[in-house]
């Protein structure tokens, strides 16, 4: 599968903007939203090919916005791949249950992003 055009979710606008700049520079084409429910309308009207996903999010956490990601019908082919500060297993695990493919740690380096990129390639 082509990656080319990447979803990043943040209510955090300069968390947002990094992960922005590292998909960039790295040559993917970047949308953004800062809700999970603006996730899920993204999702389904520009049919990213894999979304980078914060977890502590206001209206809708990004455990939340996962399950309905992968469940729903024009959406559930598109990998997750989470986001956040959370370093505990039973976050690790919990995403995982929501249909996450893959968990980063904030904070993280341009490789470690990039890296997870490679899996889905």
């Amino acid at each position: 599968m082509a990656i080319n055009k990447i979803l990043v979710v943040d209510d955090v606008a300069t968390d947002r903007m990094y992960l922005r700049e590292i998909l960039t520079d790295a040559g993917y084409q970047v949308i953004t939203a800062a809700s999970g429910k603006e996730a899920l309308n993204l999702a389904s009207s520009d049919k990213p090919d894999l979304i980078f996903l914060d977890i502590v999010m206001d209206d809708m956490d990004g455990y939340q916005a996962c399950r309905k990601l992968t469940s729903g019908e024009a959406t559930k082919h598109i990998p997750v791949v989470m986001v956040s500060a959370n370093k505990q297993k039973v976050d690790k695990l919990w995403a995982q249950k929501q249909g996450a493919r893959a968990y980063v740690t904030k904070p993280y380096t341009n490789d470690d992003i990039t890296n997870q990129i490679q899996k889905f390639r």
